[in-house]
């Protein structure tokens, strides 16, 4: 149980200390600083960050180094003073080095290193030194990461996009083509919508039978989306036997040089190279040459006109 909160000293600044992991530093993390900071009216506040290590140890992998969390902390304007390598548990030991008089935080518990569910913020509960912070809704580091998690694939279009390579991001060749594929598939699905919807509105305007522009409708699109289907398939066909070729590259290149054939201008890794790399848009002029099927012709008219 907690004892009385101590009072502060009203001969200098009362020192406050808040800790954490302060991964992808955001507005919750500021806000419980600010609260922190704010706990008196003349408050010198120490923020505790603990290392790559401890974290790992305990809680588990971060986003940003140590050096990176403690540098965005280093730039919070509520801070004044942010101590590395912070440890896990706070004892008398600790809070006497950096006279510290309050350690705050917010009121949930946090487990130790026991293993037993202890908090960690036990003892300074017990002594009286704990000045409550309140948490920000909606957002935290776990929360970010989920988002980002959750919309993977259009986050490595966008690094893709930025000049990042597949390598750089993890992705494989198959992975990155089928993204790029399914993108153009999206873009023409939200062009066919459009289309649609302005066909709507000349039939409405011409006063067309609702069950005439709905027979029509239905057949123009029909058919559309037959020769798409059938244009998709054969770019699909394309992908695949460009990805087998690359398979077979390095066996065939051994057998040619088991039988002696070739010259040693050839041996220049080719079959290993994974960056040349044939846009989707070549293969979209190739196999939708018609400018009613092709959405990049289509996005060329529109920005002429």
């Amino acid at each position: 149980m907690a004892s009385a909160t101590a009072p502060p000293p009203v001969d200098r600044p009362v020192r406050v200390y808040a800790d954490g992991i302060y991964d992808l530093f955001h507005f919750g993390h500021a806000r419980s600083l600010e609260q922190a900071k704010k706990s008196f009216p003349n408050t010198y506040l120490l923020v505790g960050c603990c290392s790559d290590a401890v974290t790992h140890k305990y809680k588990g992998k971060t986003v940003m180094t140590e050096d990176e969390r403690y540098e965005s902390l280093r730039h919070c304007k509520w801070v004044d003073e942010v101590i590395p390598d912070a440890p896990w548990v706070i004892n008398q030991e600790f809070l006497d080095k950096h006279k510290i008089d309050y350690v705050a935080h917010d009121s949930l518990p946090y487990a130790d290193t026991s293993g037993a569910g202890n908090d960690v913020y036990e003892f300074v509960k017990a002594v009286g030194k704990f000045k409550e912070t309140k948490r920000t809704e909606g957002i935290s580091t776990s929360d970010v990461i989920m988002r980002i998690v959750k919309d993977y694939n259009q986050y490595v279009l966008r690094n893709l996009d930025r000049g990042y390579s597949r390598k750089d991001l993890g992705v494989s060749y198959v992975k990155e083509k089928r993204l790029r594929v399914n993108r153009r598939l999206k873009t023409l699905q939200e062009k066919v919508k459009e289309q649609q919807e302005k066909i709507q509105i000349v039939a409405k305007n011409a006063g067309m039978h609702p069950n005439e522009w709905v027979e029509n409708a239905d057949r123009l699109v029909a058919g559309f989306l037959e020769m798409f289907e059938e244009g998709f398939h054969k770019m699909g066909t394309v992908i695949i036997d460009q990805i087998q070729e690359r398979l077979r590259g390095p066996q065939s290149a051994a057998f040619h040089l088991e039988s002696g054939e070739g010259d040693k201008d050839d041996d220049k890794e080719e079959y290993y190279d994974d960056d040349e790399d044939d846009s989707d848009e070549e293969y979209f002029e190739e196999y939708f040459g018609d400018e009613e099927l092709n959405p990049h012709i289509i996005e060329k008219d529109e920005k002429k006109t």
